[in-house]
C-alpha cells in the first residue's frame, strides 16, 4: 500500500514539474517580427505592426519565446520584443463599455470584435479599460489577453 501511495505522489510531483504553463504578454514595439524558429537565423513569417498586441506564450528556448496570437498564428519572438503591459482584444461583436462595473450603469461606447484595449485594472468579472479617448468597464469574458 505504501508503494502505491509513494508512486502516486511521485507521479503528481513530476507531472507538475514538467507541465508547461501558458501565459500572456504583449508586444513591446510598433514593429515586431514573428520567426519560424527560435533564432535570428530563421526567416520572418509575419511582421506585427501593433504595439501592445497580446500574445500567448507557449514555450521558450534561450532568449526566444514561442507565441500564439489571436488568429492562431504561431512562431518565435525575441524576449526583448515582449512586455508585461496589460492589454487585451475584444473577442465578441458589439462589446459594451460601461461607466461602472455593472450592466445597470450607463453604456459609453460599443466596441467591435478585435479592438485593442489597454487594461488599467481588473476585479472580479470586470476590467477597467482605455480605448482611444474612451474609458470604462468591460466584462472580462469579452476579452483575450493580459488582464
Amino acid at each position: 500500500m505504501h508503494k502505491v501511495i509513494f508512486l502516486l505522489v511521485l507521479f503528481f510531483f513530476t507531472h507538475n514539474l514538467f507541465a508547461k504553463e501558458e501565459y500572456f504578454l504583449t508586444l513591446r514595439n510598433e514593429k515586431v517580427n514573428l520567426r519560424q524558429g527560435p533564432s535570428f537565423d530563421y526567416p520572418v513569417k509575419i511582421f506585427y505592426k501593433k504595439k501592445f498586441l497580446p500574445v500567448l506564450i507557449q514555450d521558450k528556448s534561450d532568449t526566444f519565446r514561442k507565441i500564439r496570437d489571436h488568429e492562431n498564428n504561431s512562431g518565435w519572438i525575441h524576449i526583448s520584443q515582449l512586455s508585461k503591459k496589460k492589454a487585451a482584444l475584444t473577442i465578441d461583436d458589439d462589446v459594451l463599455v460601461f461607466n461602472k462595473p455593472t450592466i445597470y450603469s450607463t453604456p459609453k461606447v460599443i466596441l467591435k470584435k478585435g479592438r485593442l484595449c489597454k487594461i488599467k485594472k481588473c476585479k472580479d468579472e470586470w476590467c477597467n479599460i482605455t480605448v482611444d479617448k474612451f474609458k470604462g468597464w468591460v466584462k472580462k469574458d469579452s476579452l483575450w489577453g493580459l488582464l
